[in-house]
């Protein structure tokens, strides 16, 4: 299967979308105080504005990223990062605790690191992609 770059542009773009509307949404515009209750460390509103923030940057890329190998490489480790600080969480942590408080919370909490290794695997595909053979 051949993967145009109009498609990958498109793969930005959907990263950029979970980021910024996932954090809006879920957040409820930063005002949901049990996101950040549950995980100072990484979903503090601070930790969520810089979520959107590199969805934005995710965004702004997306139609001139076949220049930009090294900065999909930064957006591979940005997303490794966030996606193992989820699996350690899941792992230390009660989800049923999060949704008793807040269902939003609960639902934010469940998908937000599937979202990351999706896109951890899209960007190191991306990056890999642009690596030319020797």
């Amino acid at each position: 299967m051949k993967i145009n770059n109009e498609l990958l542009t498109k793969g930005f773009i959907a990263a950029g979308l979970m980021n910024v509307f996932g954090v809006i949404t879920f957040s409820r515009i930063f005002t949901n105080t049990v996101i950040p209750e549950f995980d100072s460390q990484a979903m503090s509103n601070f930790g969520l504005l810089m979520i959107v923030i590199w969805g934005l940057v995710f965004i702004a890329v997306s139609k001139n990223f076949q220049h930009l190998k090294w900065l999909i490489a930064v957006f591979t480790l940005e997303k490794l990062i966030y996606a193992t600080h989820w699996t350690k969480w899941m792992t230390t942590n009660n989800l049923r605790d999060v949704f008793e408080k807040d269902k939003m919370a609960g639902i934010f909490y469940t998908i937000y690191g599937i979202n990351d290794w999706i896109f951890f695997t899209f960007f190191l595909f991306v990056f890999i992609r642009l690596t030319p053979e020797r």
